[in-house]
């Protein structure tokens, strides 16, 4: 597969996902979340718990999008 961009050939299964696409998922997932929370009748500490749960997968959603994953899975502590 060919990069249109760079020219220069990408690793076999990495596709770009361009940025209105990264956006609007954002915009989904937080009127989903807002709708959730405005809505559904729920004890505080669910709500906290899943909104915490929502903002780590997106978060890390997003570093793998942004093919940042790469790098912390290969972070070594050392003594």
């Amino acid at each position: 597969m060919v990069c249109q961009s760079t020219g220069g050939a990408r690793p076999k299964g990495e596709h770009r996902m361009p940025l209105i696409q990264i956006v609007i998922t954002l915009i989904v997932v937080g009127v989903l979340m807002w709708l959730v929370n405005r809505f559904i009748p729920m004890q505080s500490t669910i709500k906290g718990i899943l909104n915490g749960l929502v903002t780590i997968l997106v978060v890390i959603w997003l570093v793998n999008v942004f093919g940042l994953m790469h790098y912390i899975t290969r972070f070594h502590v050392t003594r």
